[in-house]
């Protein structure tokens, strides 16, 4: 699927955009999918103002499940709902939701194939100063892995409410990754998505950068530079559906351009750089180089502070792109 790159390139870069967390998104769309289907329901543990699942509880007050701090319960409970008929969404922090109920995940919703979307909020390094404990650092690889699971990462705000709203009609269990911070809304309300497809937002024939997250507007910019400066013309997918991988996207734009960088923040082993590598080493090996966390925790710090220090701001993959090509 291809976005209107044109449109997509002017209203990123000669306009001031808005800035709004993933959450937001996700809080909103909750709420459309809300009026549309009485069978939707929301399920939070504790933490109903920081996942945004309070505009839903201030709208439908009978459709809303406080469970309190008990991530596996609420797990459990939200299988028997959806076996009953119900679509519950189940938000808490992605440390605890899947870190904390992984196992009731996998046997209550995962194996039953249960109807329920699980929200995992405040993930990658956007929760900053909270530190490595609250930092979800891992949860696409634990949820990835899971036999009937969807898996969604999206960029902004406008696409983490189209992605609610398409969980929500979507039958069987999706992971939704949210983040905290504030990041740019560079999608428009008629922006395209559809679970399973990526979008390529530039074209390019010499390097294929695939990401997933609101990390996706610093590889946007790079390319932009990389372009203006040293005429390096980078093709830009970003890959929302986690799971089910959206291939044939990814592999058109790897046989013309022979080179691949993935970005995000999460561990490059288990996460969008495991995924792709596993895949084009079966299907069209390639040079693919990782950007993400190698194998450590995080720590403390603002966003911009932790983004620079793992190397995922503009400057370094304006720096891994230029290396990439020269060692072809």
């Amino acid at each position: 699927m291809i976005a209107d790159e044109a449109k997509l390139n002017h209203h990123i870069f000669t306009t001031k955009l808005n800035e709004l967390p993933t959450r937001d998104g996700f809080g909103d769309g909750v709420v459309i999918a809300g009026e549309k289907d009485e069978n939707v329901l929301v399920l939070c543990a504790d933490l109903t103002e920081s996942t945004r699942s309070n505009k839903f509880k201030d709208k439908f007050p009978k459709r809303f499940f406080e469970t309190g701090v008990s991530e596996q319960n609420m797990a459990g409970i939200s299988a028997g709902l959806a076996i009953s008929g119900k679509i519950p969404f189940i938000a808490s922090y992605a440390v605890f939701n899947p870190g904390r109920n992984w196992e009731q995940i996998r046997v209550s919703i995962a194996y039953s194939r249960a109807n329920v979307k699980i929200i995992g909020a405040h993930s990658g390094l956007s929760v900053g100063p909270d530190g490595a404990t609250h930092q979800a650092l891992e949860d696409i690889a634990l949820m990835r892995v899971l036999p009937n699971m969807v898996v969604l990462v999206p960029s902004d705000y406008e696409q983490a409410k189209k992605a609610t709203i398409a969980s929500a009609n979507y039958k069987g269990p999706v992971y939704i990754r949210l983040t905290r911070e504030k990041t740019p809304v560079f999608r428009t309300q008629d922006s395209p998505f559809e679970i399973g497809k990526a979008q390529i937002l530039m074209t390019g024939n010499d390097v294929t950068i695939i990401c997933a997250g609101p990390i996706i507007y610093e590889a946007l910019k790079a390319s932009y530079e990389l372009n203006m400066k040293y005429g390096i013309k980078c093709e830009v997918i970003d890959s929302c559906t986690i799971k089910p991988l959206d291939e044939k996207t990814m592999l058109d734009s790897v046989r013309k351009t022979g080179r691949v960088i993935t970005i995000e923040e999460h561990q490059i082993s288990g996460g969008l750089g495991g995924v792709v590598s596993e895949m084009l080493s079966e299907k069209y090996p390639v040079k693919i180089k990782r950007l993400g966390i190698c194998d450590s925790f995080g720590e403390s710090g603002t966003y911009e502070q932790l983004i620079k220090k793992y190397g995922l701001g503009i400057d370094h993959i304006i720096m891994e792109v230029k290396k990439l090509i020269s060692e072809r």
